[in-house]
């Protein structure tokens, strides 16, 4: 599961992208009218809403709560702990990226509070980082039985095209791995419910258009860590 850091740190790196790109005049644009905006939300949904949203995050450990102003993303704090990271240096970068407020909960989780629009460039950024990646398996010359790689919008159904002889006698297989959890993990980030998202990867003999091998995610995952 050590692909799960791969994750966390290009989250923080589209956040840090996004921030250079945009903070100078997103916050030149209407920042007193959007404040006053927030905390007058804020104050009419405090009560209602502030036990509700804290009971759904406690329920998931990865969550991405949308609301008229802002975007909450909620992510494992052992996220941290894996990559040796404290949450001070983590939420000291996040904010000069330009994230509104990064919280420790106090439950094993951290939550990002960013603006729709900075949610918006991250979810782009994102998506050129699949596409750079999935570019970089077929090209790179690491996996040479991958042929093809094809994907829709949101990344859940994944075709790859492959050289089925010399896939099957390779390791090239571990390439569905990386590719299955920057999957989940986009959806989860443009707000799939955790218990919802999926890939589905159909592993296609190139020549004769045959599926001959199905993986979906998250299972396959945890059929790996029952093998344990």
């Amino acid at each position: 599961m050590k692909k799960l850091l791969f994750v966390l740190v290009a989250f923080l790196f589209v956040l840090g992208a996004c921030g250079n790109d945009s903070s100078s005049e997103s916050e030149a644009e209407g920042a007193e009218t959007t404040e006053q905006k927030e905390e007058s939300k804020a104050n009419e949904d405090s009560q209602s809403g502030e036990s509700t949203n804290a009971d759904e995050d406690k329920d998931s450990s990865i969550s991405v709560d949308k609301n008229l102003t802002n975007v909450k993303v909620t992510l494992p704090k052992s996220f941290l702990e894996m990559q040796q990271t404290d949450f001070e240096q983590v939420k000291a970068e996040a904010e000069a990226a330009g994230v509104k407020e990064v919280v420790d909960n106090g439950d094993g989780t951290i939550t990002y509070k960013m603006s729709k629009k900075q949610h918006k460039e991250m979810m782009q950024e994102m998506e050129k980082q699949m596409k750079r990646s999935i570019e970089d398996i077929k090209t790179s010359g690491d996996f040479p039985s991958i042929k093809d790689i094809e994907a829709n919008s949101s990344f859940s159904k994944i075709t790859m095209k492959v050289d089925q002889e010399a896939y099957e006698n390779s390791f090239d297989g571990f390439a569905t791995m990386g590719v299955g959890m920057t999957g989940m993990f986009f959806q989860v980030f443009d707000g799939a419910n955790p218990d919802d998202y999926n890939v589905t990867i159909e592993v296609v003999n190139a020549d004769t258009g045959e599926v001959f091998d199905t993986i979906h995610y998250p299972e396959a995952f945890e059929q790996m860590e029952m093998m344990q």
